[in-house]
């Protein structure tokens, strides 16, 4: 499998637009796609290959070449029906990984059973992740990886300042591991 991947982001509400031109300003190759002509004009300084289109008429994917790309992101999260289409019409293209962002409990289900890969709840996410983070004091940011396991980013405490990771013992003394230091 190669590292060097192809990219569509299917909607370009708020998410939409962000992950899109979060993908393509790292060096990533983006198709973003919406309904609306005003958005896609809109964005087609910050996304260089923006297409006007309706993403749930099959010969629209197929001109598109949907089924050379290697991971597809629906984010239109308002329409239920258009999502379930979309995500329907990549995984027969082919499309390896389909992450689809949903509005409720409920669309998760559904687009998990018509064949999302990922299934996405932003607004629920940020709010557990945020809520976490105020629970948590001292730490600065927690991504949960699995149940069991999470990722933490945590000042230096004054204690630590001078000392070497085998002296401070952290899995011991805390559970935690080591991954990063940023200076």
């Amino acid at each position: 499998m190669s590292i060097y991947k192809t990219y569509a982001v299917f909607g370009l509400g708020r998410y939409g637009l962000a992950v899109a031109k979060e993908l393509s300003s790292n060096g990533a190759d983006v198709l973003a796609v919406d309904i609306s002509q005003e958005i896609v004009n809109d964005s087609i300084d910050e996304i260089p290959i923006c297409k006007c289109a309706d993403v749930t008429d099959p010969d629209v994917i197929k001109q598109l070449g949907v089924s050379n790309i290697d991971t597809v992101v629906i984010a239109m999260a308002g329409n239920l029906e258009a999502s379930v289409m979309a995500v329907t019409l990549c995984k027969e293209a082919g499309v390896e990984t389909v992450i689809a962002k949903c509005a409720n409990e409920m669309h998760r289900k559904i687009l998990r059973k018509v064949g999302a890969d990922i299934v996405v709840f932003p607004e629920s996410e940020s709010g557990t992740r945020l809520a976490k983070n105020i629970l948590s004091s001292g730490f600065i940011d927690i991504i949960e990886l699995s149940k069991n396991v999470s990722m933490i980013e945590l000042d230096m405490k004054d204690e630590w300042v001078g000392k070497n990771l085998i002296g401070l013992n952290f899995r011991k003394k805390y559970s935690l591991n080591v991954v990063a230091i940023k200076q």
